[in-house]
């Protein structure tokens, strides 16, 4: 073949690449623009380690599955660590999640933070513990004055309405349980003037903190008859400081949120009454509110769930036992 028809040749074959290339690319790009971008939902608790929030995390991912979005989830490791918390919500606003839902670590501090988000246009659902200020989508939690009042009235039964009683509380700042420790203090100062609160300290959100502090109370007041825990850090700190002490039985206990620990002191006889959250319904609340949002519906506006009182004879109902250990969502 003469050299001028070669080279016509591969000009031809060339051109031919050349035009299937771009049909190729062309029908990508299409593609690529077809394709419907995932609403993005930033999930922020207080702390990613507690158990409670293990909870919520799989009523979050029952509800991403359900309504079709993307989660991103993230919080401190500390509790009490405001400023790690306010960095998050900062990052996700300049990230531009379609919506974000928050448990905020301090009801105070984490106020104008909130009203950044709601200010740039991302809509906001606060869950768990509340947080000043307003335009949220939807505020979703455990009506914890009411459960605070119940855990007073079930320990006024349990002592004959009379005696002393110490609180374990959780830490300044956090709404769910300021909230619960003021329900059960209310409570008794209205209905059981018969019964003093004796002993009242923070355990700081910490297990260890809150043993001292149960600790001190046990010790400052040995005719103490009952304890409140009104947080999971604060429960499992009073187990450990009534069960060394070899008090099982003899010092009433109620606490709140679950964990095996709490589980086990409940089936020995530590604890008397376990109070459990619906916390994963909780977290699908959160998110099916700013999905229904996204996509012009009218969410509640608030969403107060029940306490479920939990003692030992219920631990086998099935019921009771998806509540302690939710389904994963996955």
């Amino acid at each position: 073949m003469p050299r001028y028809r070669r080279v016509l040749r591969i000009q031809m074959l060339l051109t031919q690449l050349s035009r299937r290339h771009l049909v190729t690319a062309a029908a990508g790009l299409a593609a690529g623009c077809g394709r419907e971008k995932k609403t993005v939902i930033g999930v922020i608790v207080k702390a990613v380690g507690h158990l409670f929030f293990a909870a919520v995390h799989s009523g979050v991912k029952r509800a991403a599955k359900e309504f079709g979005v993307e989660i991103v989830w993230n919080g401190p490791t500390d509790e009490t660590d405001h400023g790690r918390q306010v960095q998050i919500l900062d990052a996700m606003i300049a990230q531009r999640v379609d919506a974000i839902a928050i448990s905020a670590t301090d009801e105070s501090a984490l106020a104008a933070p909130v009203q950044r988000a709601i200010s740039s246009g991302i809509p906001v659902t606060v869950f768990d513990s509340a947080v000043q200020g307003t335009g949220f989508v939807t505020f979703v939690a455990t009506d914890n004055r009411k459960a605070g009042a119940d855990a007073a009235i079930e320990l006024a039964k349990m002592l004959g309405e009379r005696g002393k009683v110490g609180i374990v509380r959780h830490k300044p700042g956090g709404a769910s349980t300021t909230l619960r420790e003021t329900g059960f203090q209310e409570t008794l100062a209205r209905e059981f003037p018969r019964i003093s609160l004796a002993a009242s300290q923070f355990g700081m959100a910490d297990r260890a903190k809150a043993r001292a502090a149960a600790e001190n109370m046990l010790t400052a007041h040995p005719d103490l008859q009952a304890v409140f825990a009104s947080s999971e850090a604060s429960s499992l700190g009073a187990i450990q400081a009534i069960t060394t002490r070899g008090l099982a039985g003899k010092v009433r206990l109620i606490t709140f949120d679950t964990s095996e620990s709490h589980r086990e002191a409940l089936r020995a006889g530590t604890i008397d009454i376990m109070m459990v959250q619906d916390s994963a319904r909780i977290g699908y609340e959160a998110v099916k509110s700013l999905a229904e949002k996204l996509k012009g519906g009218r969410p509640v506006e608030r969403l107060d769930l029940p306490v479920r009182l939990v003692r030992k004879e219920d631990l086998d109902k099935p019921d009771i036992a998806e509540l302690l250990s939710p389904p994963s969502g996955s």
